[in-house]
């Protein structure tokens, strides 16, 4: 029988292997050292509701291993393992009720799926992290197939430590590269690359709402291409559409609760953003007014920021003949993480994918990466010390730094994204036909390729 271990083509693959091996096991021991850091809160003794004593809040702030995973054990009554959102809703405070969660419905279904096998906010962290890591190493995988070693970006960030068992972000960060992925790298015709990508970002709207951003520039970019720009419109809005129907079917009540309590969420010292910070002390929370005003004021400059952003790639089609699709997505996210009323500290790992993506200068992504470290250690300590009446200190600088800094950062990559170059290995997939193997074998691959 004929072999094919040692045809070129095989042995070209070799090193992408050993790349994507590496990158995967370093991402791989960073989820292992992020979880040991949360695990560091839980227990060692439990209530009769499975909460973690004593004093889970103090000790969540001072030794900053506080997670959303294990707060929501007890803030959403995961205990009684509630199918989600069939139930509940809001009371007269605005509080969530019942089996709502804030969060979309494939996430709140995460969220249940760790709660049916655990009795305890310990167990439950522990048996989300399994459900969760598998994301965050495929994000690797991904990335590395893109970019090769420009993924270190992802596998190596210290946002894995702190953030990647925070929230359930790993699982939408996944999908949203997934999308990527397909109209990067998939050896498929052009429209039919856009179309998977579309259901991909459909999918991870109902995760999390950000991937709904790189709907438009997708739109642009197929419209450029002379593809069907209705056909990838409507494979975005089929999946999301269908994963919410049952949902909406069962409870309409706990399902829209997830919606209206982030649009009525006030900002405050729990939310991060410049919205709070540039106006104190008119920005307390008992300031209804300024409240309202920020309510309208907020998702307005998110979609001012994206029309910006829409309106350069233009621009920057109209001198290159190429869409930026992948530049204008990086900024759409910046404006979105710089202008939004809430900046949750896990939101870093949404935009890391893009530091691998595209050629930024590396003093960006450093500066990034050693703020959002600052901002995250001094978040918790500041929580920590409020607590004890401390209103000033390192931490409180810490916090400003990490809020203005972010703020600063997220300002200048915004046209450094849309300058920026392709950062993965171009020439796998031409217009819309695939270039053979053996021309990127050969090294053809170096042609410049389109955003």
């Amino acid at each position: 029988m004929p072999t094919y271990a040692n045809t070129p083509a095989e042995r070209s693959r070799r090193p992408e292997r050993l790349v994507l091996a590496v990158l995967v096991a370093l991402c791989g021991l960073m989820l292992v050292a992020g979880f040991a850091n949360k695990d560091r809160c839980a227990g060692p003794g439990y209530d009769a509701h499975g909460v973690t004593q004593p004093s889970i809040g103090t000790k969540q702030y001072a030794e900053v291993c506080y997670s959303d995973i294990q707060y929501l054990w007890q803030a959403r009554e995961l205990d009684r393992h509630r199918f989600p959102y069939t139930d509940g809703g809001l009371d007269a405070r605005g509080e969530l009720t019942g089996g709502s969660v804030e969060y979309p419905v494939l996430t709140g279904m995460l969220i249940w799926l760790g709660s049916v096998f655990a009795g305890n906010d310990g167990q439950f962290l522990l048996v989300s992290a399994l459900l969760l890591a598998p994301f965050g190493l495929f994000t690797a995988f991904a990335l590395g197939k893109l970019t090769r070693w420009r993924a270190l970006c992802w596998s190596l960030a210290p946002a894995l430590v702190l953030y990647g068992f925070h929230n359930w972000d790993l699982a939408v960060v996944a999908v949203s590269t997934s999308g990527f992925l397909a109209l990067l790298r998939w050896r498929r015709p052009f429209e039919q690359r856009a179309v998977l990508a579309a259901v991909l970002f459909g999918l991870g709207f109902a995760l999390k709402l950000y991937p709904a951003l790189f709907v438009l520039p997708l739109l642009a970019l197929t419209w450029t291409r002379g593809a069907r720009v209705s056909r990838v419109l409507a494979a975005a809005i089929a999946p999301a559409v269908l994963v919410n129907l049952p949902f909406v079917a069962l409870g309409f009540d706990g399902w829209l609760a997830s919606f209206t309590f982030q649009a009525a969420r006030k900002v405050d010292i729990t939310t991060n953003s410049i919205w709070f910070w540039a106006f104190r002390p008119y920005s307390n929370p008992d300031n209804q007014a300024f409240q309202d005003a920020v309510g309208l004021a907020a998702p307005l400059a998110v979609l001012l920021g994206c029309a910006l952003a829409l309106y350069l790639g233009h621009r920057r089609c109209l001198r290159t003949g190429e869409y930026p699709f992948v530049a204008v997505c990086a900024a759409m996210l910046c404006a979105f993480l710089l202008l939004y009323k809430v900046h949750s500290p896990q939101y870093v790992l949404w935009l890391l994918p893009f530091f691998a993506l595209l050629r930024v200068h590396p003093g960006w992504i450093v500066s990034y990466l050693l703020v959002d470290v600052v901002f995250g250690i001094g978040l918790f300590r500041w929580y920590y010390q409020i607590d004890s009446g401390i209103y000033d200190g390192f931490a409180a600088q810490a916090v400003m730094i990490g809020v203005w800094g972010r703020a600063a950062l997220l300002a200048g990559l915004f046209p450094a994204f849309l300058r920026a170059a392709p950062g993965w290995h171009t020439g796998f997939v031409d217009a819309d036909h695939v270039i053979p193997r053996a021309d990127l074998d050969r090294g053809d691959d170096q042609r410049d390729h389109p955003d």
